[in-house]
């Protein structure tokens, strides 16, 4: 006798994988505590986290929005970033970005008062896409902002399942005094000084040090407190890494995986959904990306969202109208795609 005769048939290549068409692949994922429809939960992430926030609403979970809006159409409402994630942070690409949130609505540090402005309006170095023509002064950005960090303190304090999507390990730096920008100085908005900014690519070790302080920071106002992190499968629109922007989302992909695995390693109230692997994993044979092998299709989506309901359970009865509410984008809210627009002609 040895320890693999006891194994499930999903612990071998040949039984679990070999011979089978990608929907017949199943059984990727047994959550580690239980989640249902009574669970409050708050969503925070890069890009690809939107539609787990869709998900979750469309199929009547306890999706926490900490900061709705009543004076906008609801048509309107995602391109201000309101109802896309829990709070109206705009994508979170990077753990050291959660963490910095964290840090400025519990007060453990003090938010900068750096501003950017364009075309005379002025714009949140730290969640530039919010406000689609910006914001119509200094003081409303301030204000604004001060409302989202409350309502990162309501998530705090309230939630019993965070769920965090991480997205990249690339981010740029203020030098003087430390803090991180969602996006780099003199895209969206902004100056870019190399006196001022640096580029940093985020370690294994810096990565699984945040997330734990994250973990920590939650824990220590809502005991008991778990956490449920993914891996975006998006891979980089650019690089400032010098390396080819294929190997520097394979540096920055690893890296994310690793980092929530090991979190999760030890930890029992952190578990990791394998969203990343549904979508990139070879034996998928690249069906669920669109033709330019970045953005995920509507269909890929929808199949890794149906993996995660039915490994909770079964499903819920939705109303034919709810569920026609439920449409993915091809290409979510996404600050980084506009790297793009910088490429060489």
């Amino acid at each position: 006798m040895n320890p693999y005769q006891e194994f499930a048939e999903r612990a071998f290549w040949k039984l679990a994988v070999d011979g089978k068409r990608a929907a017949e692949i199943d059984d990727l994922w047994r959550p580690k505590f239980h989640i249902d429809e009574h669970t409050s939960i708050v969503t925070a992430g890069s890009c690809f986290a939107q539609h787990i926030s869709k998900a979750l609403r469309s199929a009547k979970y306890n999706w926490l929005d900490l900061e709705p809006c009543a004076f906008l159409p609801a048509g309107d409402r995602e391109a201000f970033g309101y109802g896309v994630f829990s709070f109206r942070t705009g994508n979170i690409y990077t753990a050291a970005m959660l963490l910095q949130w964290l840090k400025w609505a519990l007060e453990k540090t003090e938010p900068p008062d750096e501003l950017w402005q364009r075309d005379g309006r002025f714009i949140d170095p730290f969640r530039p896409a919010i406000e689609p023509d910006g914001f119509e002064s200094g003081h409303e950005l301030i204000e604004l902002r001060k409302q989202t960090l409350a309502a990162v303190r309501k998530a705090v304090e309230d939630a019993e399942l965070w769920v965090f999507t991480l997205g990249l390990t690339e981010a740029w730096q203020n030098i003087r005094h430390g803090y991180w920008y969602s996006m780099c100085p003199g895209t969206v908005a902004g100056e870019f000084d190399p006196r001022q900014h640096r580029f940093h690519n985020f370690t294994h070790a810096e990565v699984t040090r945040d997330l734990q302080e994250i973990v920590a920071l939650i824990r220590a106002i809502r005991p008991g407190a778990k956490f449920l992190f993914t891996v975006s499968p998006v891979p980089l629109t650019a690089t400032a890494s010098g390396q080819h922007v294929m190997v520097a989302t394979e540096y920055s992909k690893s890296v994310l995986r690793a980092a929530a695995g090991e979190v999760v390693l030890s930890d029992d109230g952190a578990d990791y959904f394998s969203s990343y692997e549904i979508i990139t994993s070879h034996p998928y044979r690249g069906a669920f990306f669109n033709d330019n092998m970045r953005t995920v299709t509507p269909d890929g989506v929808a199949f890794v969202m149906g993996n995660f309901f039915s490994a909770l359970g079964p499903a819920k009865p939705v109303a034919a109208d709810e569920s026609k509410s439920l449409e993915y984008a091809d290409d979510p809210q996404c600050e980084d795609a506009l790297l793009a627009a910088f490429r060489p002609t």
